[in-house]
């Protein structure tokens, strides 16, 4: 079984650090029934939020990164 690598830290309320081996992000939000966003060092933004019972709901986004 392969070990990882990942770390969250609590920097504010309602906000979070997340870092692993390759990236990291920042996770706003997810207050009471409130959704999460979250936008990774790699471009990623997702937005996501916990629904009652066994569903979810979750909307991924990817930016493309420009260079200049």
């Amino acid at each position: 079984m392969p070990l990882t690598f990942r770390k969250s830290f609590r920097i504010l309320p309602g906000v979070r650090l997340n870092i692993n081996k390759k990236s990291w992000s920042i996770t706003t939000g997810g207050g009471k029934n409130g959704p999460r966003y979250t936008r990774s060092s790699t471009g990623r933004r997702t937005t996501s939020m916990d629904l009652p019972g066994p569903f979810g709901w979750r909307r991924t986004s990817r930016s493309r990164r420009t260079s200049g």
